[in-house]
């Protein structure tokens, strides 16, 4: 998915997919006006209709995959 660096704040877990409640790691900033949220899944599956009327895509699926952070030991 083509993406657009956005200064919009990152998403968390209060961010919910607008299909299904799960949660959001796509924001669609639409050119009409408005956002919606995606979760990964059906970010992939309506990924050529968003690209028609997305003004910008910021997308986090990245953050699915990463390590997590190491945690410091005392």
């Amino acid at each position: 998915m083509t993406t657009v660096l956005t200064p919009a704040s990152p998403l968390t877990a209060a961010d919910r997919c607008d299909r299904c409640g799960a949660q959001a790691y796509l924001r669609v900033v639409l050119i009409s006006g408005g956002e919606l949220l995606f979760c990964a899944h059906h970010g992939r599956k309506f990924e050529p209709e968003l690209k028609k009327i997305a003004a910008e895509i910021q997308d986090e699926t990245g953050r699915l995959t990463a390590a997590p952070a190491a945690v410091a030991e005392d």
